[in-house]
């Protein structure tokens, strides 16, 4: 297995803008609180979970863009976009959106967070906002690699369940046979050897 170098996952700033960078990437990352997404989707008003799907949307398919740079995902199997896939997941986790695990059936995948963002705030029924973000994040991350899904939640653990578990139904494909496993983020290739491959 292609270990990833602590070079990779540093984090750099720049002088002139105090933009923090991850690595050698052009990938910029923000701090936020737990508390700050949940005041966000409070003041989203009526329509707060599409905004909030859809600000965890935009947020994943630039994570993917930044990550997966230049790819004609159009000529790229089912097969490879799921090790991109799970290099993805890798990096999120190492950013720490919690404990990241994808499940790859015929016709979707299921992406489990345990420990999200939301873990803190528990008891503040607001935190609900967190998983909408985390729905559209990951679905953000299909959309970039021109895999048309449909997605749910299906498991939270604001209902006291181990894990958020989002549900990302295909609409026009299937993985082969060979594809269907249990994929632990953190046991596949980094983001440098998938991009070697590909």
């Amino acid at each position: 297995m292609f270990k990833r170098s602590k070079k990779d996952m540093s984090v750099n700033i720049d002088d002139k803008t105090g933009q923090l960078y991850l690595g050698n990437k052009d990938l910029r990352l923000l701090m936020l609180r737990p508390i700050d997404l949940i005041e966000f989707g409070e003041f989203s008003g009526s329509s707060a979970d599409d905004i909030l799907i859809w600000v965890g949307k935009s947020v994943g398919k630039g994570v993917s863009a930044s990550l997966i740079p230049e790819v004609a995902w159009t000529n790229e199997t089912l097969s490879t976009k799921k090790q991109a896939i799970l290099g993805i997941l890798d990096t999120m986790e190492q950013l720490g959106y919690g404990v990241l695990e994808a499940v790859f059936n015929k016709n979707n995948v299921e992406i489990s967070v345990k420990e999200p963002l939301s873990t803190p705030e528990k008891e503040n029924i607001m935190a609900k906002n967190i998983c909408r973000i985390y729905q559209g994040l990951f679905h953000g991350m299909f959309e970039n690699m021109q895999i048309d899904v449909d997605s749910e939640e299906i498991r939270c653990i604001l209902l006291d369940q181990e894990a958020c578990v989002f549900k990302y139904t295909l609409v026009s494909e299937e993985f082969d046979d060979n594809d269907i496993e249990v994929g632990s983020a953190s046991k596949e290739k980094d983001i440098d050897s998938l991009l070697k491959s590909i």
